[in-house]
């Protein structure tokens, strides 16, 4: 009898352990409706923002710095470009020649990347599992609604989909929470694969309601703000603020480089 329920409790304990680590991958942070937040991907980061969570660069920031805001109450997000390849990235070499589509439009060193490439793909894992082993509490991929743009490729709206989903379920796999980057005309269709979107200038091109539905299932909206007239216009901001308040998005005015240069926030 000893030899048969041996090997019936290591089963028991084996399955145990299995559910343990099913449990903890579904335990990735999910940021709350308004969250506070500071976003900066150029420059020394600055650490002294009393807000939630930050959202800085994969590559350019250290373990120390990601590990610095998190003892300090922080969440961390990891921002990486996964629609196009920059070439002064240290894995810009993993990307192929057939892998790099067009120049994007006032970015001279960053080319389009073919999203339905199996290869691409495993390079993008790859910065998912850097994500992972540095620490960080989600990733912003970039780039990710690249369907409407003259790429060099001849992808659609569906394989844009299946490339974001395929990011989303990379993420979580990971224990990274995701954010859906821009790509308004598909915030139906991806809101549940998502953890939080965060958009450019919705209000500066009315694009703010596509993103209603993440608010609805109670995920918030980072939404960054560039015009110069809501920080020397003090009347234009309070109204944009206002409006951004009554739909409940975490609305920041920074500079277009994201340096730090100014912020102001629409959150208290």
């Amino acid at each position: 009898m000893r030899v048969l329920l041996f090997p019936l409790t290591a089963l028991c304990l084996l399955l145990s352990s299995f559910s343990s680590l099913l449990y903890a991958a579904d335990d990735w942070y999910r940021p709350p409706v308004s969250v506070t937040w500071q976003w900066q991907l150029d420059g020394v980061v600055n650490e002294d923002y009393d807000v939630d969570l930050y959202d800085i660069d994969l590559f350019d920031s250290s373990l120390e710095l990601i590990q610095r805001l998190q003892a300090s109450g922080k969440k961390v997000i990891c921002y990486f470009s996964a629609g196009s390849y920059e070439d002064w990235r240290p894995d810009a070499e993993d990307f192929t020649d057939k892998d790099l589509g067009k120049t994007l439009s006032g970015w001279d060193n960053e080319r389009w990347l073919d999203i339905r490439s199996k290869h691409v793909r495993e390079v993008l894992s790859r910065r998912l599992d850097l994500a992972a082993e540095k620490g960080c509490d989600g990733v912003e991929p970039d780039n990710v609604d690249s369907y409407r743009t003259n790429t060099g490729f001849y992808f659609h709206r569906n394989d844009q989909l299946e490339f974001n989903r395929f990011l989303a379920a990379q993420a979580h796999k990971r224990g990274l929470a995701i954010g859906l980057k821009n790509d308004s005309d598909q915030v139906l269709a991806l809101v549940d694969d998502f953890d939080f979107a965060i958009n450019e200038q919705c209000f500066e091109y009315s694009e703010c309601r596509s993103f209603e539905a993440f608010i609805s299932n109670g995920k918030p909206v980072l939404n960054a703000e560039y015009r110069e007239i809501y920080v020397d216009d003090e009347s234009q901001k309070n109204a944009m603020c206002k409006q951004s308040l009554a739909l409940k998005f975490s609305t920041l005015v920074l500079p277009e480089a994201l340096d730090d240069k100014f912020r102001v926030s629409c959150l208290p």
